[in-house]
This record gives structure tokens, C-alpha cells and sequence, in this order.
């Protein structure tokens, strides 16, 4: 899978919501998710991640705050807010939509209702 640069920044913002939505998680965490989620195939640097990361935490849709590890070690968690959960589920209908024209598109069809 060799995504183009373009989709996977796209993809990032509803990629984190998405996984922030099933717990709290630290940024090696998310990455590592990403990498399983895509066989392997999606490689995020942490110079791609912490930048999204406070932008989202800008915007209010998540926040973040130190734990410890297993290991004793403070580590940064990020949490997804009620206004994160509503972010994503509007991401996930643009996806959605967004699909659905491609596959209608692929279909032959010309009407996207």
C-alpha cells in the first residue's frame, strides 16, 4: 500500500479521533495502532504525529496529560473530549460520502443521492 502523502495527511485527524475514541493512549501507542491497523504498511514518524496531536488539542477535540507507565515513567496520554467524538463522527460521514461517490462513480451511476 503506497499511499500518496496528500491521503495520508487526510486521513490522519480520523485516523487519532478513531483511536483515542476506544481509550486514552500516548503517541508511540498510536503509532504502533497505525502500523497494525495497516498490516504494517502506514509508517507515521513522530515528526507527523505531535504536530496533529496539538493541533487537535487546540481545537479542543482532545486533551492530553501525564501518566506513568508500566515502567514508572511519565508518559504523555491523550484523551478524546465529547466535542472529539463529535468531530469524528462528522469525519467518518465525510469518508463515508466521499466513498460512496467513488463507488458510484466506478459503478457507472450519475446520481449520488
Amino acid at each position: 500500500m503506497d499511499l500518496p502523502k496528500d491521503l495520508v495527511a487526510a486521513s490522519a485527524t480520523p485516523l487519532i479521533l478513531s483511536i483515542l475514541s476506544h481509550g486514552d493512549s500516548y503517541g508511540y501507542a498510536i503509532i504502533q495502532r497505525v502500523r497494525e491497523l495497516s498490516g504494517g504498511e502506514l509508517e507515521w514518524a513522530d515528526g507527523m504525529l505531535y504536530p496533529i496531536l496539538h493541533r487537535l488539542e487546540k481545537k479542543g477535540l482532545i486533551s492530553a496529560y501525564w501518566g506513568k507507565a508500566e515502567t514508572g515513567r511519565k508518559r504523555k496520554y491523550y484523551r478524546l473530549h465529547k466535542t472529539g467524538l463529535k468531530e469524528l463522527q462528522t469525519q467518518r460521514q465525510h469518508w463515508r460520502d466521499l466513498h460512496k461517490m467513488l463507488e458510484a462513480l466506478e459503478g457507472g451511476q450519475v446520481c449520488f443521492s
